[in-house]
């Protein structure tokens, strides 16, 4: 279950790729992907609302279409818990979003992203140097003690005009404000969780419809090919 555009080693695609996050049901998974999303993000993080352990991810991988991504997500988790979920559940990339190093990260032999928290003063391009073997770096907002899913914008003219590795944009990302963020920062792509809920870790299915159409739309308005 991959989509090679999203994990591979260089984004050449000429539209917006979409991560719809923070997934913990089969039903919200199905539902996603037929609202064209491509690659779904699961939660391996205990306090968060969308977390979910490794038989709801086996339930919801198995009912993912082929050519989805399935990213598996976490946050300064050890490097043995990390490796017996790779064990059971079908991963396609990982997402680090917390503050591993890149040689933590480069250890599971797996496509990654890795997420930075963004605020004012933070040098994001050497920050960004700092993985050059990720796949995409993701942008999120930084709230003190909240790793992600805080469902608020950051400032993107904080973000470099150009980086090391492709973007990938999250950030109180939603159908009002996702085609003005594609037409400032042009990303690879965008990670929505909160967006498209009608409560954490319930996604809601117009809420997805509406997203996507508005990433369609600014791609059309950039002159991008679906």
């Amino acid at each position: 279950m991959i989509a090679a555009s999203f994990v591979s080693r260089k984004v050449t695609v000429s539209r917006t790729l979409i991560k719809i996050c923070g997934i913990t049901s089969a039903d919200d998974a199905l539902a996603a992907c037929n609202a064209g999303a491509d690659a779904l993000g699961l939660v391996f993080y205990e306090p968060s609302p969308r977390g979910i352990r490794v038989q709801q991810a086996r339930d919801i991988v198995a009912a993912i279409p082929p050519f989805v991504t399935v990213v598996a997500l976490f946050v300064d988790e050890s490097a043995a818990v990390i490796d017996r979920i790779l064990e059971q559940v079908a991963v396609d990339c990982i997402q680090f979003h917390g503050s591993e190093s890149a040689a933590f990260c480069e250890q599971f032999g797996r496509p990654y992203l890795k997420a930075l928290r963004v605020r004012p003063g933070q040098d994001i391009a050497a920050a960004c140097q700092r993985y050059p073997g990720a796949r995409a770096v993701l942008l999120d907002s930084w709230q003190p003690d909240l790793p992600g899913g805080t469902g608020t914008t950051f400032d993107w003219g904080l973000a470099p005009a150009r980086l090391a590795r492709p973007l990938v944009l999250a950030g109180g990302l939603n159908d009002s404000n996702v085609g003005a963020a594609i037409r400032a920062l042009a990303p690879a792509g965008v990670d929505v969780s909160g967006g498209v809920e009608r409560a954490p870790g319930q996604k809601d299915i117009p809420k997805m419809s509406r997203f996507i159409a508005a990433v369609r739309a600014a791609d059309l308005s950039d002159g991008a090919v679906q």
